[in-house]
Order: C-alpha cells, then structure tokens, then sequence
C-alpha cells in the first residue's frame, strides 16, 4: 500500500518511474503531470527532495501534486538507502550520495523529450534544501533553487559533537566503536526516533513537533521512520554541504522558513552566506512542519512566480 497523504487531483497525473544515479543506484521516484500538459512541447520542470527522513509519498508528492496544476512537470523521489529506492544498508544516510540524488534527478528529467533542459529547478524541503544547495553549487544544471525549512544536515551532526575537545572525541570515539559492532551484526545500528510516539506535553517540543507528522495520520507512513545509520555523523561533519553555496550566484535562490520554526536560524545564516540573486521569505507564524503539509501556510504563488521568473 503506497499510503500517500494527500488525495490525488483528478487532473494530475502521478507516474512511477525509476532510474539510477551516479552509483548505480536504483531510485523509486514518481513524476507528477497535468492532463493537459502538451507532451509535443518543452515544459518547465522542477525536482521536489523529501525532508531528512521522510520519503515521496509526503510532502513532496503534495508539493509536487500543487505545482504541477500550476504548469510544471514535477519529479519526487525516494533518497538512496530510504523508501522504495535500492541500496544497502537501509536508512543509511550520506551526504554525498544524498546530494548526488538531485544531480540523478536532473539527469531523469533533463533526458524527456516534453522538458527544457534550461528550465529545471529544485525545491529541498527540511534536510533536502541543504542537498538541493549542496547539488546546485556544482551542478549548473540547476537553474533556480528554494528550500523550505531548510536544515543544513552537515552543521546540525556537526553540533552534535560540538562541546569541549573531550566531549568531540568521546563521540568520535563511540561512534567508531560502533562501526566494529555494525560489522558483525546482520544490520547497523540506527539512531533514535526523531518524531516522537506517545508524546505528550512533557516531551521535547522539537520531537513531538516531528512526531505529530511522522507518527499519527496527518503524515505517517511507513517507510518515514525518522531515523538513520547510527555511524552516519562523521561522514557529514567530513562534508560541510554548504561550503560553496556562493558558487551559485548567478543562479537564484529562494528561502522559505517560518518565523516561529526552530530551523529559522539555518535558512538565514546561508540567506547570510550565499550571493545575489537571493531572496529569504518568512512565513508569520509558521513553524517548522507546519510547512510541510499545511497549504493554507505555504507561500505556493510566491513558488510559481520564482520559478517562472527565474526557469
């Protein structure tokens, strides 16, 4: 059962298609079209990334779904190792592999017949808005990019390990163990649960605000567990994703957050970092979530308008 959290319009139409990347990868991804889009002509189109941990079935395939009644032709995928998509170990998480996810997706969409190669564009939500960037920098092929929520994954696993010298190897260090553990066990170790279950108002408000999407019907599916390999921190700290992000410019970029998300500060310190063209967008009262499926609050005619702008 594909549990997607949204209805499907009855003029869209949802394609699964699949592809490889760069490493042979296997990706589970579904194209979003309108009825009426010409397929004789070249179109717009435009690459949705899942947030960290969730999959194609959530916001994305809902972004996508909006966007493609307004004109565009969408693809959403599953990242490497997660969802429907191939790789082994399940739910490892890799900042390369993550980033090389965006560039496959060009390479997808760039190869139809019915879509301008000089018009595609990508919208990173959550963690993906940092891979979207991370892509962007060194693949021209992105011609405009938008990050909603963003987090910067490689500064957030970096922060976790930040404390005194001590503290940073004492991580460091149980981590490695760790690797000796996941060597001779039939699957690594993941993480803790990000989105709280049975939360209540005693719980950490950053883990219920994930778990009231992840873990109840409003956005539950069963392939978002919000977790990742537990050994994956040193490889993000290794890869400061956003170490270029002045290398876009010319190409525009758009950052969407809400004011009350605990995120904020993510969006605009590479709002801070990144060179003209560049535009940060406040949502007043959103928090962080709340912009993954709450449609009254997503700012979507600001979307359409800066990719057809800028596409």
């Amino acid at each position: 059962m594909d549990n997607y959290i949204f209805d499907l319009d009855e003029n869209i139409t949802r394609t699964a298609v699949s592809y490889t990347n760069r490493y042979d990868i296997r990706i589970s991804a579904d194209l979003y079209t309108h009825m009426d889009l010409d397929a004789s002509e070249e179109h717009r189109a435009l690459i949705i990334g899942a947030p960290y941990g969730g999959v194609k079935e959530q916001s994305p395939g809902l972004y996508a779904q909006i966007l493609a009644q307004r004109g565009f032709a969408v693809l959403t995928f599953d990242p490497s190792y997660n969802g429907y998509s191939g790789g082994e170990p399940r739910h490892l998480s890799s900042p390369e592999i993550f980033v090389e996810d965006f560039s496959a997706a060009v390479d997808y969409l760039g190869t139809r017949e019915y879509v301008n190669r000089e018009s595609i564009g990508a919208i990173g939500i959550c963690g993906s808005g940092g891979f979207a960037l991370s892509a962007a920098q060194v693949d021209p092929r992105i011609r405009a990019i938008a990050t909603v929520s963003m987090y910067d994954i490689s500064r957030m696993q970096l922060e976790s390990i930040t404390g005194s010298e001590e503290d940073r190897t004492q991580a460091l260090e149980s981590i490695a163990e760790q690797r000796y553990i996941d060597f001779e066990a039939e699957a690594p170790v993941l993480t803790g649960r990000g989105a709280a279950i049975g939360f209540d108002e005693n719980t950490d408000p950053v883990a219920r605000e994930f778990g009231e999407f992840y873990s109840t019907p409003r956005g539950y599916h069963h392939n978002a567990l919000s977790q990742f390999t537990a050994t994956s921190t040193p490889a993000f700290v290794n890869f400061p994703l956003l170490e270029h992000i002045e290398w876009i410019s010319p190409r525009p970029i758009l950052f969407i957050a809400g004011t009350e998300a605990h995120s904020l500060y993510f969006s605009e310190d590479a709002y801070a970092s990144a060179a003209q063209p560049k535009e940060l967008l406040t949502v007043s009262g959103a928090s962080h979530v709340d912009l993954y499926d709450k449609t009254e609050l997503i700012p979507f005619d600001k979307i359409v308008e800066f990719f057809t702008t800028n596409l």
